[in-house]
């Protein structure tokens, strides 16, 4: 064998052995690194989405849960629980009680009427609940033309509770100020017409921010606020939708599920009686017009007296 094969054969068999002390640190490096991640992700997952939302978590996924010490139970509905199965619903109970009052959703803005309102407000009253009618404040219009569509396109009757403004938004380009003077515009003629304080519907917060004024004191609320065990307004309040994800016979899909603070013979006490029923009020034609000039103010006087 020649010198120059016996180097190369020695330079094969002289390899040094691969160090894999350093691949094996880097190893449980990115193992450490990943826990961590895991970890940090986890306890991230639970704090900014399960807790958070462990009531909506629950309400959805688990055991039905109620609020404690109430006893008269409702719901809301519209068009989006399409088609009610009306007998399957007057038997339905929440809590081990029945149902005893339905709010029905009629208008909003000043030109759109719910395709379901008259059917499930007829609907309501055959199925022997107490109802009420609700109005979905918009920002494209003003307070006059809503109340006088709702007034128009809505019939209340005595037994029925006062009628609702539903509001959870204000203009952008209107002041706090602004925004209160238009929707105590609303309420006060709505209040003319059936001679009763229209209930307040709104989540509290809203309340707390735009609505948080003297001059709002005397109306009954219907306070939005879900997955909490009680409900953070701290004014008084009539009404408390809990949960938007209620399920009852004779309803496909979720419903609002609400409660009445107070007894049943207190709710019937807060219904329209049939003489603000009676009350004339100042419709002509098809539309209703709430202004008088100072010869119509002084006809008026003379009527009344």
């Amino acid at each position: 064998m020649s010198h120059s094969k016996r180097k190369r054969l020695h330079n094969k068999t002289k390899q040094p052995a691969l160090n894999t002390n350093g691949w094996k640190s880097r190893s449980y490096v990115w193992w450490i690194l990943a826990g961590v991640g895991a970890v940090a992700w986890t306890w991230a997952a639970y704090v900014f989405f399960v807790q958070p939302f462990g009531f909506r978590w629950r309400a959805l996924f688990g055991d039905p849960s109620y609020p404690k010490g109430y006893e008269i139970h409702g719901i809301d509905i519209s068009h989006h629980q399409g088609d009610i199965d009306w007998i399957k619903l007057r038997n339905a109970m929440i809590d081990k009680t029945y149902l005893r009052f339905v709010m029905v959703k009629a208008t909003e803005g000043s030109d759109y009427i719910d395709e379901c309102f008259e059917k499930n407000f007829r609907e309501a009253r055959n199925a022997g609940f107490i109802r009420g009618a609700y109005h979905y404040w918009s920002v494209l219009s003003t307070a006059r033309e809503q109340a006088s569509f709702f007034l128009d396109k809505v019939n209340l009757e005595a037994g029925d509770l006062p009628p609702v403004l539903d509001v959870e938004q204000k203009p952008n380009d209107m002041s706090v100020e602004e925004f209160q003077l238009e929707i105590l515009a609303w309420l006060h003629i709505v209040e003319d017409r059936y001679q009763c304080k229209p209930i307040i519907y709104t989540y509290y917060k809203f309340k707390e921010n735009f609505l948080s004024d003297s001059r709002f004191d005397d109306y009954p609320y219907w306070i939005a606020h879900y997955y909490v065990e009680e409900v953070q307004y701290q004014g008084k309040w009539k009404f408390w939708q809990h949960t938007d994800v209620g399920k009852l016979p004779g309803i496909k899909g979720f419903v609002d599920l609400d409660i009445y603070n107070g007894s049943y013979y207190d709710l019937e006490q807060l219904t329209i009686r049939q003489e603000q029923i009676d009350e004339p009020d100042f419709t002509t034609g098809d539309s209703i017009n709430y202004e008088m000039n100072d010869s119509d103010a002084q006809s008026s006087s003379t009527e009344l007296d």
